[in-house]
C-alpha cells in the first residue's frame, strides 16, 4: 500500500465522484478508478459501491477512511517537522556552560532562543571548565560552548559574549569588608581560594593581575565549584577574585568588592566549526539580532577562530 493510494481513495470518498476526484488529483479517471481497484484487492474488502450516478463509500470504506485520514495527517505532520529540522526552526542542541555563565549569561541566551525559535530544545551542560567544554564539543558531546578563551584546540570557531572585570569576594568579618573599592596590592599578604584545575582560564588571569601587580598570589585551598569557593570565603580561609557574573550568585557571609585594577576576563561561545546543523546557525543568527553577541564582522572569513 502507498501513501499516493490514500490520497487517491480520500479524495473519491470526500467529492464521492471518480471524475471529479481526478480533475482534483490532475490526473485521468481511468488510471484513478484503477488504483482504487488494486487498493481494494490489497485490503480486501469493497471500499465503494459504485453505480452510473453517484459513488457511497461501504460500512468498511467508513472505517478505513478514518484511519486513512489519520494516517495522512501524521505524514504530513512529520514532513512539516522535518522541514522545520531542515531549516533550522527546531531540534535539539546541547550548550555546554561555565559555572558562572548559568547565572547571568545563560538565561538571556535561553530567552532570546525561547522568543525567536520557541521549537527548539536545549539542553544545557553546566559547571564545565574551559578546557573540559573544548573535549566535549571535539568529541560531539555537546554543540554549543559557553566559556572563557583563550581557546586551545583547532577547529572551533568562536563570537565574543561580554569581557567582565573582576571582584573580590571577602568574608563579612575581614578586613576590607567595609571598603567600597580595593586596589590589588592591597591583597599581597592574603590567601587566595581559586579552582581547582591547573588549566582554569579564571585563575591565570588572577594570577597574570597580581603578578602586574607585584607578586605572585597565595592560593591556600581550592574548590571544584564557584559555590564552593564562595563557601571557603565565608569561612574566612581567603578571599577570591571572580568574574563579576558571581554578583548574581549570593552566599551568606560573604561580600563583594569592586576592584580599581583594570583586570577582566572574557566569556565567549564557541561550536565546532564543520558543524552543519542548521539550529545552530539559526541559534547564531538569533543571538545576533539579538545583541547577545556582535556580528561577525564582514572581513572575517565565516567560521575563523578570533
Amino acid at each position: 500500500m502507498e501513501i499516493r493510494q490514500l490520497r487517491y481513495f480520500v479524495t473519491v470518498a470526500q467529492t464521492r465522484h471518480f471524475g471529479q476526484a481526478a480533475e482534483r488529483l490532475h490526473m485521468a479517471q481511468s488510471p484513478l478508478s484503477q488504483a482504487i481497484r488494486q487498493l481494494e484487492s490489497q485490503v480486501g474488502a469493497t471500499l465503494f459501491n459504485r453505480t452510473t450516478r453517484r459513488v457511497d463509500l461501504t460500512p468498511a470504506g467508513e472505517a478505513f477512511l478514518r484511519d486513512a485520514e489519520r494516517i495522512l495527517a501524521s505524514v504530513e505532520t512529520a514532513k512539516e517537522r522535518v522541514q522545520r529540522i531542515g531549516a533550522g526552526h527546531s531540534g535539539v542542541l546541547r550548550v555546554g556552560c561555565t559555572g558562572l555563565a548559568a547565572y547571568r549569561h545563560l538565561p538571556q541566551l535561553a530567552r532570546i532562543a525561547a522568543r525567536e525559535l520557541p521549537d527548539l530544545i536545549l539542553r544545557f551542560v553546566p559547571d564545565l571548565l574551559t578546557p573540559a567544554q573544548e573535549e566535549a564539543l571535539a568529541e560531539d558531546r555537546i554543540d554549543l560552548a559557553v566559556l572563557r578563551p583563550p581557546l586551545r584546540r583547532s577547529g572551533l570557531a568562536s563570537r565574543e559574549i561580554a569581557s567582565e572585570q573582576l571582584v573580590l569576594a571577602v568574608g563579612q568579618q575581614h578586613r576590607l569588608a567595609g571598603d567600597a573599592l580595593v586596589a590589588l596590592a592591597e591583597l599581597r599578604d592574603e590567601d587566595f581560594v581559586g579552582f581547582a584545575r591547573p588549566d582554569s582560564v579564571v585563575n591565570a588571569v588572577v594570577t597574570q593581575a597580581c603578578l602586574a601587580t607585584g607578586f605572585l598570589p597565595r592560593r591556600s585551598h581550592e574548590a571544584a565549584e564557584t559555590a564552593i569557593v564562595l563557601t571557603l570565603v565565608a569561612a574566612g580561609l581567603g578571599v577570591a577574585l571572580l568574574p563579576e557574573s558571581v554578583l548574581a550568585l549570593r552566599v551568606e557571609g560573604v561580600r563583594y568588592l569592586a576592584v580599581a585594577d583594570d583586570a577582566h576576563v572574557d566569556l565567549a561561545m564557541a561550536w565546532r566549526r564543520d558543524d552543519l546543523n542548521p539550529a545552530l546557525a539559526r541559534l547564531v543568527e538569533a543571538l545576533e539580532a539579538n545583541g547577545f553577541v556582535p556580528p561577525e564582522p564582514l572581513d572575517t572569513p565565516s567560521g575563523v577562530v578570533r
